[in-house]
């Protein structure tokens, strides 16, 4: 399983490069459209503001490794705040070693502590060892379609990424 230290650390500010530059590789790995200017205003955004959610850098024997975020809301289905796991992401080298299972865990703990209802989550439905180790971690698939309808402008004028299906 792992043989490393593992540790969660709530990103700074001073740590947005690194968790931008994961943000690169993570979309390049998942054909999502990036755009660094976008990604580094929705990061600062969330890091600044703990209403939304929270950002975490994975580290491993003291050197980042990856990242996850949750971000918050509510939904009267489960009875309240939820959160969703927006991204976890590890380095590909760092994969298949049991820290995306440590990384669930961890949320699952956080959100608990912050009195939330539900942890939810998206994920491709090519990507079949990401399936697998969700499955692991107790999420379940619901008989229902997530669908999404991206807004063109925001009102700090750029434009959101397009919509991929």
């Amino acid at each position: 399983m792992n043989d490393l230290n593992v540790v969660f650390v709530a990103v700074s500010p001073a740590e947005i490069d690194i968790l931008v530059e994961f943000m690169r590789q993570y979309y390049l790995f998942d054909h999502i459209p990036f755009d660094e200017r976008t990604a580094r205003i929705a990061v600062s955004e969330l890091v600044q503001d703990p209403r939304l959610g929270r950002a975490w850098l994975i580290k491993a024997d003291g050197s980042p490794v990856g990242y996850v975020f949750l971000a918050f809301g509510f939904i009267l289905e489960f009875g309240g705040r939820d959160a969703f796991v927006d991204e976890l992401y590890l380095a590909p080298e760092f994969r298949g070693r049991g820290i995306g299972e440590l990384a669930l865990a961890f949320v699952e703990k956080e959100a608990r502590l912050l009195g939330l209802r539900a942890l939810r989550l998206e994920v491709s439905k090519g990507n079949l060892r990401a399936i697998g180790l969700y499955h692991k971690a107790g999420f379940e698939a619901h008989d229902r379609l997530l669908m999404t309808k991206v807004l063109n402008e925001d009102d700090r004028g750029f434009s959101s990424p397009p919509f991929m299906a």
